[in-house]
């Protein structure tokens, strides 16, 4: 692997783009391929092995784009995919996850009750929980399904009335009752973490997981002496299985006007 090679983002659609962003501003010097699975978006109601093989696709496709590090932008693709693309191609490229950092990061801290919002998938997985409880076995982990977040995410509608009003509806659970932080585990989510914040008065920890994330690639990149040393303007590539408006318009959000979005099947290969 060269310094100079991209670092591989993958997620379900618009979500792992605020992972992509968070590390476009803890390493502005990386070149970043990223590749939204909007023709199969959302993950979170597919079946475990659709997932491991969709991860499986992307995973080759960003291998031989040149990329030098992956990293799977998705909480359901990590939880249900990783293992699988870490067995399949962890020996030639770095394979990082956004679940195993936000661990990390949880037992470090002084919760007493935490709370997990997700997709169906994630949540079925028990990811989070069993991770936490490998280390810290009294720690209180309450997960809660919440399955239209994504969808309502992807489509645009955050920060209006239907958005307050479903998030409201799932944050009123009693799952969610006297907790000390909230993981949004899933990359879509902390495009509405302010309204997520809102609705608990600002007295609960909510978790960046993007930011999290961001700072696990940088270290592990540092680790492996593969930071781009090159000062030179980063290019960024985006491509999407599905071209939506919703997609180019989140992208331009992050990203900006010159962004080159390019629709390409992978899946007939």
């Amino acid at each position: 692997m060269k310094s100079e090679q991209p670092i591989g983002i993958f997620d379900s659609g618009i979500g792992g783009l605020t992972v992509a962003n968070e590390i476009r501003h803890a390493l502005p010097y990386e070149n970043l391929i990223y590749f939204g699975d909007t023709a199969h978006m959302p993950y979170g109601d597919k079946s475990a092995e659709a997932i491991k093989y969709y991860s499986l696709k992307i995973g080759m496709f960003l291998k031989e784009q040149g990329c030098k590090a992956i990293v799977i932008a998705c909480n359901t693709a990590s939880s249900l995919g990783y293992q699988d693309l870490k067995d399949f191609i962890g020996n030639d490229i770095p394979i990082l996850n956004v679940i195993d950092p936000v661990v990390d990061y949880c037992v470090q801290q002084h919760y007493q009750k935490i709370g997990v919002i997700a997709t169906k998938a994630t949540i079925k997985s028990d990811v989070y929980a069993r991770k936490i409880h490998q280390i810290l076995p009294d720690l209180s982990v309450q997960s809660l399904a919440t399955p239209l977040l994504a969808p309502m995410i992807e489509e645009g509608f955050f920060e209006n009335n239907i958005s307050k009003t479903i998030i409201n509806s799932y944050l009123s659970s009693s799952k969610l009752k006297k907790i000390d932080a909230l993981i949004l585990a899933c990359t879509h989510y902390p495009l509405i973490k302010e309204e997520i914040s809102a609705y608990f008065k600002y007295q609960v920890d909510i978790l960046n997981t993007a930011v999290i994330v961001a700072e696990d690639v940088k270290l592990k990149l540092e680790q492996l002496e593969l930071l781009n040393s090159s000062l030179k303007t980063p290019k960024h590539l985006f491509f999407v299985s599905d071209k939506t408006s919703a997609f180019e318009t989140s992208t331009r959000l992050f990203f900006g006007d010159k962004i080159n979005l390019i629709q390409k099947n992978i899946w007939d290969k």
